[in-house]
């Protein structure tokens, strides 16, 4: 079974959160008795990125499952760096992490990011965001197939949903592609859905916010939380579990 670091991903629905450096240590402790499965350390919304002051952030979560992300501007993020720097980035912090979550479209560091992660053991996502809209299905199962054959252990595919079509979209995706370890999220109003119920299609995380959503139609955390408990019973049992096991940090 694929795994993120030691907590098992399929069959279970699991919740990551993006955190920044100006995170406080009582707010990630919080979201951990709440229920957190995963962080996601959003390295390219750090107010610094050199690598000490990057380490000593990332260092905060351990005992969590942890992926670091470190986004591209023309995905949505906020990386002002080289590609150069981008990629020894991640490499300095590989060490300390779970996974990586690395851009299907960042061609000249791509191969090198998952290289490094495989060689640490640990799985390389590889993502695709389109901020604009939802492709046709055509296009998406290429993005599935050219991510698989650049190395991914998980595909993520993070589109704009505007209508209940470019959703029925997404869900065919997932139901005829499963199988080869996918995220699949719609952003904006119209993808809520996609948030709590594509984990019921086998897409293995979905995304939960803090105080500020990092992209459209994150839900709190402790909302996120709440309904999934609702929805899902094993996701429920597994919660139970957890918070009846006192912390031992």
């Amino acid at each position: 079974m694929l795994k993120l670091g030691t907590l098992p991903l399929g069959g279970t629905p699991r919740i990551a959160v993006p955190f920044t450096d100006r995170t406080p240590p009582g707010t990630i402790q919080d979201a951990r008795r709440h229920g957190l499965d995963v962080a996601e350390i959003r390295i390219d919304l750090f107010d610094r990125t050199d690598a000490g002051h990057v380490l000593e952030h990332v260092r905060r979560f351990r005992g969590l499952p942890t992926i670091a992300t470190i986004r591209s501007r023309e995905e949505g993020g906020e990386w002002r760096g080289t590609e150069k720097e981008r990629l020894s980035l991640f490499r300095a912090v590989l060490p300390e992490v779970d996974a990586v979550d690395i851009e299907l479209g960042s061609e000249s560091i791509l191969d090198e990011v998952v290289e490094s992660a495989h060689a640490l053991g640990k799985p390389a996502i590889v993502s695709f965001h389109d901020l604009h809209g939802t492709p046709e299905p055509g296009i998406l199962d290429e993005v599935v197939t050219r991510s698989k054959t650049r190395g991914a252990d998980i595909v993520k595919v993070a589109t704009l949903t505007s209508s209940r079509r470019d959703v029925a979209v997404l869900a065919d995706l997932l139901l005829r592609q499963a199988a080869r370890n996918l995220i699949v999220i719609g952003m904006g109003s119209e993808g809520v859905v996609t948030r709590l119920l594509f984990p019921a299609l086998g897409s293995l995380i979905t995304f939960a916010c803090l105080e500020t959503e990092t992209a459209p139609g994150q839900l709190p955390l402790d909302v996120m939380i709440k309904l999934m408990r609702l929805i899902y019973p094993a996701f429920n049992d597994a919660k139970t579990r957890e918070m009846a096991v006192p912390e031992t940090e």
